[in-house]
């Protein structure tokens, strides 16, 4: 390629299909947050990869499923949103989930009414099935085949997020599909997010891999405040928002236990991202209704559902 292209690229998927460890991988970079908890992903978050002639600006969206609470539509809204916009869609499948009833398993209903709600959109589609390093190479084969009858796909990519295995290739394809044009962002730029955002998701990431099974989904976590010191550091505020005085108690942990070994996780990892040392203060509140407060959706990049 001698001309410069540039377009965006939406992942989408099923809650915990891997979108955000394979946006992180593509880009080489932490720019999404990662748990096994479903639906950690809630607004859509950008990660950018420029090489040679091509910027490929990744969009890694919440997953897709069936929408039950404002904060469920807020989500499945900006996910489709993000794909209608895109130069390109990726649908993410997790190939280890799909083959679990069987070598021979049809799609699941999830991934059935995904497929459905995508034959109408116009931008060009691409399937790649994750995690292949755990499933057997022939039952891949006959998985790809029974996702394209139902719906077509311009081109189908057997990956491992987690290992890297078939990403080159994945990309180098995707670059090709860019349109002509300038880049949008600096060379060396990776990330097309609000870095107080992203340090907010780290906490949320890191709360959820501490009290995976203690913590409800509704905990969230803002960044209310960010100051750049004197010695190129910054201090950080953050509040965890919880939704009862008991969850309140678990984040903290006897004698601020928990919270403590939350924030040592999350300040590392926004340090990295920061590129120079932070100091966090995490602080916890309740909130009960907070899912159906309009600003808590604006703080979270989500547009505020009506109904």
């Amino acid at each position: 390629m001698s001309e410069t292209r540039c377009g965006f690229v939406a992942l989408l998927g099923a809650p915990n299909a891997g979108k955000s460890t394979l946006i992180n991988a593509l880009v080489g970079a932490k720019v999404a947050a990662v748990s096994r908890k479903a639906q950690m992903t809630r607004a859509p978050t950008r990660g950018i990869f420029t090489e040679e002639a091509a910027q490929i600006i990744f969009v890694d969206t919440p997953g897709l499923f069936a929408p039950k609470r404002r904060l469920d539509r807020a989500m499945t809204r900006a996910a489709w949103e993000a794909a209608d916009d895109a130069d390109c869609i990726v649908l993410l499948v997790d190939a280890r989930a799909e083959l679990r009833t069987g070598p021979d398993a049809p799609p699941t209903e999830e991934t059935k009414a995904i497929l459905d709600a995508l034959s109408s959109r116009k931008p060009p589609k691409v399937l790649a099935l994750n995690k292949i390093d755990a499933v057997e190479r022939p039952a891949l084969l006959g998985l790809a085949a029974r996702i394209n009858q139902r719906l077509p796909f311009d081109e189908t990519f057997m990956i491992s997020a987690l290992t890297g295995d078939g990403l080159d290739d994945f990309r180098r394809a995707l670059a090709l599909k860019m349109k002509p044009g300038p880049w949008l962002y600096p060379e060396d730029q990776i990330s097309g997010g609000d870095l107080r955002m992203l340090a907010a998701e780290i906490t949320r990431e890191k709360l959820f891999e501490r009290l995976h099974d203690e913590l409800p989904y509704q905990a969230t976590v803002e960044t209310d405040q960010w100051k750049e010191l004197p010695d190129g550091s910054a201090r950080i505020e953050q509040t965890i928002y919880v939704t009862r005085e008991s969850h309140r108690k678990i984040v903290l942990g006897e004698g601020g236990r928990t919270i403590k070994a939350i924030g040592q996780a999350a300040r590392k990892d926004i340090a990295d991202a920061n590129e120079a040392p932070v100091h966090l203060f995490l602080f916890v509140k309740v909130r009960e209704n907070w899912a159906e407060d309009p600003e808590r959706y604006r703080a979270m990049g989500l547009e505020f559902p009506k109904n």
